[in-house]
């Protein structure tokens, strides 16, 4: 099951036993169809999707294009239209990243075992927000409003690897006054440029979709962090998961670091962002 999925079972739940609009019901079942078909389909793939026969389907579809729900282009597909544009809009205005993500914290530290970190690009750096401590006991120096180095740890690698190169190299300028931070030039060039080393890290963070440090910055803690995107592609918060060497599987393609990548684009998916389902972000 999907992000998209997941909702639509909780919206179902809430509103079991209540009489709705058979025919409304239809029609959102080819709505979302498209909706996780991600690309304009025809009449019969759609209907197809929907599970419901071409026939039926036809006069729904007729009738969103009428409201501005769907548009057909030229080769008769069907892809949302001017009215969905606009709903859609309207929802992510009031979306909050950390409201989204809070409903992804206790349960990912329920499963896990482990303490959960959400942070945030503030004025001074990669700064905590949120901590949901493991039920085991655990000696870590986070705290809410801990500023992270961009440098030498996960939380604030994962920050560095998804900001504008013209705004990383102000970024690092500071680093040195955050928690286990690094003096600029070990990390940057004199003409702003990142160094070999550091630059390779950050496009491994990339392409990896998450990033770990093991024992840094504090001692016999490892963690393991992940990015979280808004609408428009842009970091909106990083989350992490943190635990004593050896009590966890810290490997990028464990199970712990499954879940960090599930409830990361979980929270993606909430916050507009264009990610695969959960069954390939957790593959």
């Amino acid at each position: 099951m999907n992000p998209h999925q997941d909702l639509l079972a909780a919206d179902a739940e809430g509103v079991r036993g209540q009489r709705g609009i058979q025919s409304l019901d239809s029609t959102g079942q080819l709505l979302d169809a498209l909706l996780l078909a991600g690309r304009p389909l025809p009449l019969g793939d759609l209907a197809r999707l929907a599970g419901m026969p071409s026939a039926k389907a036809f006069p729904h579809l007729v009738s969103l294009q009428k409201i501005g729900m769907l548009a057909r282009d030229e080769a008769g597909n069907f892809f949302p239209g001017p009215l969905s544009l606009e709903l859609g809009l309207a929802a992510l205005q009031r979306l909050s990243p950390l409201r989204e993500a809070e409903a992804e914290v206790a349960p990912l530290a329920l499963a896990t075992g482990l303490s959960v970190a959400l942070a945030v690009v503030g004025p001074l750096g990669p700064t905590v927000v949120r901590l949901e401590e493991s039920s085991r006991p655990q000696h870590v120096s986070l705290r809410i409003g801990t500023v992270m180095s961009m440098v030498n740890t996960a939380i604030g690698r994962v920050c560095a690897a998804h900001q504008p190169a013209d705004m990383l190299a102000g970024a690092l300028a500071m680093d040195a006054i955050r928690m286990e931070g690094a003096q600029p030039g070990t990390v940057s060039n004199a003409d702003g440029s990142l160094r070999h080393e550091y630059a390779e890290r950050l496009q491994q963070i990339r392409a990896q979709g998450m990033d770990q440090a093991l024992g840094r910055p504090v001692p016999g803690i490892n963690t393991l962090a992940a990015p979280v995107f808004n609408h428009a592609g842009q970091l909106a918060l990083v989350m992490a998961v943190m635990g004593s060497g050896g009590s966890y599987d810290t490997d990028l393609d464990g199970p712990i670091a499954r879940l960090l990548l599930a409830s990361a684009q979980a929270v993606s998916w909430r916050l507009g962002a264009i990610i695969e389902s959960r069954e390939a972000a957790v593959r």
